[in-house]
């Protein structure tokens, strides 16, 4: 059912390219008016087939997750405000979310009145070996840590999500990398959001390897990133 409101999806992408035409692919196109793939300087063919399977294509050729998604925040807001979207979804490029599951994502905020909606992986279903024992462990204390600091349960950090724009844009992100989903979810706590979590599914990514749990000292930076993000805002 093709849906009044506007929602658009921003996909951060880095060398997806065997991945991201599965996650397009599987988007429900009723509920989309676009899709815009981030490419953040990727080195295959991702900007290719991104454009080859009909997304916008942003250029953000400076490395950093939340480099990606400011990028496409910023091409949102070049449109003219009748132009720009109701709400915006958020989801990786890896293939290792169910794009299929947007629908479920979004409808708190059409049919209850939520500012922002996390798919929350650990409420949901999630393939053995999808993250490894470093990403569950700061998946478990991140949550912790914002709900004893900052009043508000989550159970997870879920890069799946869907917010209102004008919110987001009210939010003022600025994180450059991976403090960038704790970063949203600190801002909406502290500008008293309505907040809630659906639980999704999660797997192993398609293909391609990952940018955190793809090395040890990967992991260790993002884990860092986000735990001292939390402090930063707090202070």
């Amino acid at each position: 059912m093709r849906q009044k409101h506007t929602i658009d999806v921003l996909i951060p992408a880095w060398n997806e390219e065997e991945a991201l035409p599965l996650v397009l692919a599987a988007l429900p196109k009723t509920w989309v008016r676009q899709v815009v793939v981030c490419d953040n300087g990727s080195t295959d063919r991702t900007a290719e087939v991104a454009k080859a399977a009909g997304a916008y294509l942003v250029s953000q050729p400076e490395r950093g997750y939340g480099n990606a998604c400011l990028a496409g925040m910023r091409y949102l807001q070049s449109l003219p405000p009748s132009e720009q979207p109701e709400i915006v979804v958020f989801l990786d490029g890896d293939y290792s979310d169910y794009p299929e599951e947007l629908p479920k994502v979004v409808a708190p905020i059409l049919a209850q009145g939520m500012d922002m909606v996390i798919g929350s992986r650990r409420l949901g279903g999630m393939e053995k070996g999808a993250m490894t024992f470093p990403q569950r462990f700061g998946n478990w204390l991140a949550p912790l840590l914002i709900r004893w600091f900052y009043g508000y349960r989550f159970s997870d950090l879920g890069p799946f999500r869907a917010i209102r724009w004008d919110k987001l844009k009210a939010l003022g992100m600025r994180d450059r990398n991976f403090g960038w989903t704790v970063e949203m979810q600190i801002k909406a706590a502290k500008q008293k959001l309505r907040c809630t979590e659906v639980p999704v599914s999660y797997r192993k990514r398609a293909a391609g390897h990952s940018k955190v749990s793809g090395t040890v000292k990967g992991a260790i930076l993002a884990g860092w990133k986000i735990v001292t993000t939390i402090f930063k805002y707090l202070f």
